[in-house]
């Protein structure tokens, strides 16, 4: 069967963010087949109608051909005040906006980790309803929070809660399985 590219995006910016060390620990526990890019959010412009008219940012070029190469998304956000981080909504809002929308029938798992008790639960349901909206075909089980984040890792960002890698596994076999699904595999 032909592997599966899966792009992974980071709503934080954080070198030391623990949705990115989330998002590492992923790419290790994925099962054979699949193999990875990573889009980096840095130097992404917010969204402005105006730029988008004049000429596209190359941050948003290069984000927007990555999406297009991609077979599928894995996302991580935190959660910031409820919901998800500037710089994701403004990569979402650029990228429904470029030509022949790359996101549009795009299969995504998404998680969410976090230091607090919920895992970033509220700004996962934000970035769904915002993916679902523009046709995103977004994995629902199984959903994964890390709560409690920061315990969850050790201080070289390497996972060490062996349910949190099985859930892991699980999503990125029901990803791998989706994506085929959706190809007509």
């Amino acid at each position: 069967m032909k592997p599966i590219h899966v792009l992974t995006i980071s709503g934080s910016l954080r070198n030391a963010s623990l949705n990115t060390q989330a998002l590492r620990a992923a790419e290790q526990l994925a099962p054979d087949g699949m193999v990875f890019s990573h889009a980096d959010l840095h130097g992404l412009p917010h969204y402005d109608q105006d730029l988008r008219d004049a000429e596209i940012p190359e941050a948003v070029i290069r984000l927007d051909a990555q999406v297009r190469a991609a077979d599928a998304l894995l996302i991580a956000t935190p959660e910031y005040n409820y919901s998800i981080p500037g710089v994701l909504k403004d990569a979402i809002d650029w990228l429904s906006r470029m030509p022949d929308q790359p996101l549009n029938g795009k299969p995504a798992a998404l998680l969410s980790a976090s230091m607090g008790a919920l895992g970033g639960v509220r700004a996962q349901y934000h970035l769904r309803q915002m993916l679902i909206y523009i046709n995103v075909h977004v994995l629902n089980r199984p959903e994964i929070m890390i709560a409690s984040a920061h315990e969850r890792f050790d201080s070289q960002g390497q996972l060490i809660h062996a349910a949190t890698a099985e859930m892991m596994r699980e999503q990125l076999g029901a990803l791998a399985q989706w994506t085929n699904t959706l190809r007509g595999n």
